[in-house]
């Protein structure tokens, strides 16, 4: 009987998760320095760029300026190398966030302490830099913004105003900063298209409060996240330590509510989103297991917040095992669920397949959407390997950056010591294309509009873009429905249709 059951129970924990997907590809790049990678999207071409930091000025990389210069690199849909370029002056600059334009740009948020090569306007010792490039990667503006001691950006959106916001941490009061709350705060900036500043806001007690990311609302306003030890100022309802940090603020960037959840351990916030129904997902790690926090496996874990509109948590969950586990991209994904990327030392728990002992591997988990784990996958090597963004594809897939040490099991091709790593995940979507689907659209490509032909009335229709943004969400009453795209911009889509039964999959460009 006794070995019955402990056949039952190894079943069942095999079977516990759904099958994850499989590499499709994976490159590292750089040169013989460490090259860390902080931020990757799809581009509207069906290629990616990748956003970081690099030293080197050799291997793939060409062009430094001297010491770390923000390094972004164009690939394409098979991973190879479009274009690269250093961006930065003879000081160390740093990269940690890029987004598409909808001029088929690029937007980069980071941190600049030159005033010289490709930076200029310096206040002090590290300021926000905010670089845009066009399609080809050469430089339309820059803007270097914050005051005489030092700035960190996190962070950056494209506003529907066609301008940026961007988000990280001062610990200045003077130059653009104004407002400061005492020690360091959170810093968001607006900026107009060409990158001029418009409103600033210091948000934040008399500690340490700091915003690690930014997303605009469907209000227009912003939701940020970080973390805070504060516990006066704006912030309140501090729980011992840093709090996982949430904060909504208007249009014009006033301060409209925040949330310090956490335990009495130093919970890390790193990401939020706001999901379909209007609600906001945070992830991070905490070592907690008491106040919000419960469910803590050992060590920190990847810990999940869901928090209504208003700002109050609805649940939470952690995931990890009893080593380290550290949540740094979520995004929520076609089905209603979310994909989240970090890295783990940990294999048991939720954890398996774990390919590094003492050293950290790739984490990525599939869950639905009340935090649920469907699959979860260890990648990467014996060495250090970490995931500092992720996002669906336009596929069904899923594409990873972060940086590696390793150079074996998953991990290929190191140039020396850290690398970019950017790994392209299958798709785990069924895409309907073949003419005999269950639905159709065309025209496809689409300008003005397109016409959905399906047999599912009543069915649910989303639209979602390549940065798993909602876009549009209907519900088929005919056989035959239009849809306005004029104002979609160029690129690739995703519409699903779903009913009681099925979810039907296909893929839309839109080219005007």
């Amino acid at each position: 009987m006794k070995k019955t059951l402990q056949v039952f129970v190894l079943l069942a924990n095999t079977i516990m998760f759904a099958q994850a997907p499989d590499i499709e590809w994976q490159k590292a790049l750089g040169g013989t320095g460490s090259d860390y990678a902080e931020s990757v999207c799809q581009t509207t071409d069906g290629g990616y760029i990748v956003v970081g930091t690099s030293p080197s000025n050799n291997g793939d990389v060409s062009g430094n300026h001297g010491g770390g210069d923000i390094w972004a690199v164009k690939l394409n849909a098979n991973g190879d190398i479009d274009w690269q370029k250093c961006l930065g002056g003879s000081s160390g600059e740093e990269g940690n966030a890029v987004r598409q334009t909808a001029d088929g740009g690029y937007i980069i948020a980071g941190a600049a302490a030159s005033s010289n090569g490709d930076v200029s306007g310096g206040n002090g010792s590290n300021d926000f830099w905010a670089v845009k490039l066009d399609a080809d990667g050469d430089i339309e503006w820059q803007n270097s913004l914050g005051g005489s001691i030092f700035e960190w950006a996190e962070d950056v959106v494209q506003t529907t105003d066609g301008g940026y916001v961007l988000a990280g941490y001062t610990h200045s009061n003077n130059g653009d900063v104004v407002g400061s709350n005492g020690g360091v705060d959170g810093w968001v900036v607006k900026l107009d298209a060409l990158g001029v500043l418009q409103w600033q806001k210091c948000v934040g007690g008399s500690s340490t409060d700091e915003f690690r990311s930014v997303r605009q609302t469907t209000d227009g306003g912003f939701i940020l996240s970080g973390r805070t030890n504060s516990n006066n100022g704006n912030v309140s309802g501090n729980n011992g330590g840093y709090d996982f940090w949430v904060v909504k603020l208007d249009d014009a960037g006033e301060f409209e509510w925040q949330n310090a959840l956490g335990g009495s351990g130093n919970d890390n916030g790193q990401y939020v989103i706001q999901s379909a129904d209007g609600s906001y997902m945070a992830i991070g790690s905490t070592p907690s297991n008491n106040g919000d926090v419960s469910g803590n496996h050992g060590g920190n874990d990847v810990w999940m917040a869901k928090i209504d509109a208003t700002g109050v948590l609805q649940w939470q969950k952690c995931l990890g095992g009893t080593g380290n586990d550290v949540g740094r991209s979520i995004e929520q994904t076609t089905d209603n669920g979310y994909i989240i990327a970090g890295n783990t030392t940990s294999n048991n728990g939720d954890v398996s397949g774990q390919n590094g002992a003492s050293f950290s591997d790739i984490w990525v988990v599939k869950t639905d959407v009340s935090g649920a784990i469907q699959w979860q996958k260890c990648l990467g090597g014996t060495s250090t390997d970490d995931a500092t963004s992720v996002q669906q594809t336009a596929d069904g897939g899923f594409v990873l950056a972060g940086p590696t040490f390793s150079n074996d099991i998953d991990v290929t091709d190191n140039n020396g010591l850290y690398d970019f790593w950017v790994v392209k995940l299958e798709s785990t979507l069924s895409i309907d294309d073949a003419s005999t689907a269950s639905f159709e659209i065309y025209p496809n490509p689409a300008s003005k509009s397109i016409t959905i032909d399906s047999q599912f009335l009543n069915a649910h229709v989303k639209i979602v873009d390549v940065n798993g943004k909602l876009i549009n969400t209907f519900t088929l009453n005919d056989v035959q429905t239009v849809i306005n795209t004029e104002a979609m911009a160029n690129g690739f889509y995703i519409v699903q249709i779903q009913n009681n039964t099925s979810v039907l999959t296909k893929k839309l460009i839109i080219k005007h």
